[in-house]
């Protein structure tokens, strides 16, 4: 088997597992070929202690003009996210980027158009909708195991943003960084992939004094297509633990998703208790699935346009108003999400 030419760019958390968790587990399927940061000292630190011999570089765009690649993974801060897959597209690589999309949606819409005229894979990095509990959680609704769906929650809460082993210069901005970006857009994707399109956007929020600064506080309401409604609650000053959770309330019961992987169950007779998913077969990782596609089989992916309509739901959050604003205009049909792709 010819193995899969990669190269890595950015070495902050994401990058650092791709290199170290990820990459191992397929050696016999894909060859990381090349690494790039623009901290040279974090480039070879992490080699070291990868025991690797990839090509370092700290500028991309010579790393994209010198080395011949199949992939390229984009894990750089979201304001670079553009210029990097652009790049790539151009040559021909396929792409596999961390979440958001861009640093802006007009960027999204127009990496849409360029990874379509690539004729090349691209891929986002949301793996929320394959997840065990996530698909414990959509077999138990198809069953109506709680009844119709009346209303959800959804929260977002920190005791401080942001966390502690999230420390990076940008983390923190109004343009690149908050929760709301940064977790946010994750639960945002798996609702649009769970429950069908996200249709209006009703948000109230605040941010600190500095104008550089990432929200603090939300309250919005998500609409889904079939007028069922998400309360959103949204801060960085929640006492105790963070919560990151989802909460489907039922006619008949709830499902409550808590801090990301853990699933409850209660209903009219039965008391909250902890639904087991080690039954639950999951295609992740991502990365494999983009090997499996990369080398001609079939694959489960989200491709740019769950990335771009994602982000539609993202931009309106920041847009607060006294009414809804309708997003359906601004969303893309593409392809069926969640499907079978092959390349």
């Amino acid at each position: 088997m010819i193995k899969q030419k990669m190269a890595v760019i950015g070495l902050g958390h994401m990058g650092r597992h791709m290199i170290h968790r990820l990459l191992p587990q397929y050696a016999e399927k894909i060859e990381l070929v090349a690494i790039c940061d623009s901290d040279e000292s974090s480039l070879h630190r992490e080699v070291a202690e990868a025991e690797i011999r990839p090509r370092l570089y700290t500028d991309y765009r010579q790393l994209l003009d010198e080395v011949p690649l199949d992939l390229v993974y984009i894990a750089v801060p979201p304001s670079l996210h553009y210029d990097v897959a652009r790049i790539a597209f151009e040559k021909g690589i396929h792409v596999f980027c961390e979440k958001p999309l861009a640093g802006s949606l007009t960027e999204a819409r127009s990496l849409v158009g360029l990874a379509e005229e690539a004729n090349v894979l691209h891929a986002v990095h949301f793996s929320l909708p394959l997840d065990p509990a996530v698909l414990k959680l959509q077999g138990l609704l198809e069953e109506q195991a709680i009844g119709r769906i009346q209303s959800m929650d959804l929260y977002l809460e920190f005791p401080q943003w942001p966390r502690a082993w999230q420390q990076n210069p940008w983390i923190t901005s109004r343009q690149q960084g908050g929760y709301l970006l940064e977790v946010g857009i994750h639960w945002i994707q798996m609702i649009q992939q769970v429950f069908g399109p996200i249709t209006h956007v009703k948000s109230e929020i605040e941010f600190p004094s500095d104008s550089n600064q990432s929200e603090s506080r939300v309250q919005a309401v998500l609409r889904l297509h079939n007028d069922i409604e998400i309360r959103l609650s949204g801060t960085d000053e929640r006492e105790g633990e963070e919560r990151v959770s989802l909460v489907v309330h039922g006619e008949e019961g709830t499902l409550a998703l808590e801090n990301w992987c853990n699933l409850y169950r209660s209903g009219k007779d039965l008391d909250i208790q902890p639904v087991p998913v080690d039954d639950v077969v999951s295609p992740l990782p991502i990365l494999k699935q983009i090997i499996q596609m990369l080398n001609g089989e079939s694959g489960l992916i989200y491709d740019f346009y769950d990335g771009y309509n994602a982000q539609v739901i993202l931009e309106a959050l920041w847009r607060p108003g006294e009414s809804f604003t309708d997003v359906r205009p601004q969303l893309m049909g593409g392809k069926a999400v969640g499907i079978m792709l092959t390349p």
